[in-house]
């Protein structure tokens, strides 16, 4: 029991997790992103996980300098990406919960505007914009939007509480990532957590997340710096990788036949659509490594594997979904799924 002179510790309102493996090069200024916007009320907790870099070092020197709201942990062992943000959900004291890689960066102002969007609105989820961060910015990336990249389709600076219009949003945008999103706890609650050992966990978890929110906003403006480079999981491919990518999204749609949203027409497209991305990028990782995959199997047989994940995920049909873009004249995005669809039958 406290005595009647010790100060009554006060829960963080945001806690910000940072999973962290080999990240030496970037983790200073993640850190730096966050604890110097001086936002009080706001916890940084980082978990190591095992990294045989300088990133223990990086973070020993960091905890000196920041002797408030910020925490370390450390895996005794590599345990991978999903069980380090699980290890770090465990560990949140926060009310609200936003995860950032540690080669990632926050923007200035990022927590100001979120701390007046809770307070003022009190939402489960918000969702941000990010940018793309490169060591060196050419115009063809500033022509490519990479300044200012959307997360959400959907009107902006609003609370809302449809969640077929959520989820329709976040993926006909494409943008399913954990960083671009900051979450209430109590939607953690049911014991939702990132699958261990699997790839594009961001989407399986978060497409979870979001049909769980009773209530979101959509701020249109970049909060997040992601770094762009060649370590990425999108940038080195393999076998398992795509299978991943094509059934990340299997877990929405078994959940969504037990929910009222799952006949919305527009979520029904829109999850449809996002599905026929994840097959279109694992047929090109098939059709790029097509020798190299030998050993794996006949291609057709692959092939089949890869539709398999789709029809699994995708509430409409092939078909259906080609008929859709007829409807609305998305003729390239229809020429291109027909294409890789019905590549390598046998």
């Amino acid at each position: 029991m406290k005595s009647a002179q010790e100060p009554i510790e006060v829960a963080p309102w945001l806690s910000v997790l940072v999973p962290a493996y080999n990240a030496a090069a970037y983790l200073g200024e993640c850190v730096e992103s966050v604890l110097a916007q001086g936002m009080a009320g706001v916890e940084l907790v980082v978990v190591d996980d095992c990294s045989n870099d300088a990133s223990a070092a990086i973070l020993t020197q960091l905890a000196t300098r920041w002797t408030k709201g910020f925490r370390v942990q450390r895996h005794a062992r590599n345990r991978g990406l999903s069980s380090a943000r699980n290890t770090l959900l465990e560990a949140a004291r926060g009310e609200y919960l936003w995860f950032l890689d540690a080669d990632d960066k926050l923007l200035p102002g990022a927590l100001g505007e979120l701390r007046d969007i809770v307070r003022t609105d009190a939402p489960d989820l918000v969702l941000c914009d990010f940018e793309v961060l490169r060591e060196r910015r050419q115009i063809k990336h500033w022509l490519r939007g990479e300044h200012h990249r959307k997360s959400f389709i959907g009107a902006p600076g609003l609370l809302h509480g449809d969640t077929a219009q959520l989820l329709s949003g976040m993926l006909l945008a494409g943008q399913l990532h954990a960083w671009s999103k900051v979450s209430r706890r109590a939607l953690w609650d049911s014991g939702l957590r990132f699958p261990p050992g699997q790839y594009f966990e961001d989407m399986a978890t978060m497409s979870l997340l979001a049909l769980a929110a009773g209530s979101s906003y959509y701020v249109p403006r970049p909060w997040v710096a992601y770094r762009q480079h060649d370590h990425s999981i999108l940038a080195n491919a393999n076998w398992q990788k795509a299978q991943d990518q094509s059934r990340a999204l299997v877990p929405l749609r078994e959940a969504l036949r037990l929910h009222a949203s799952e006949q919305s027409p527009q979520l029904r497209l829109a999850l449809a659509h996002q599905s026929a991305r994840n097959l279109l990028g694992a047929m090109r990782y098939l059709h790029s490594q097509s020798s190299a995959l030998a050993s794996a199997g006949p291609l057709p047989a692959l092939a089949d594997q890869l539709r398999q994940n789709f029809r699994e995920s995708s509430p409409l049909t092939a078909q259906e979904l080609a008929s859709a873009y007829l409807r609305r004249g998305w003729l390239l995005r229809r020429q291109k799924f027909l294409r890789w669809y019905g590549a390598y039958r046998a």
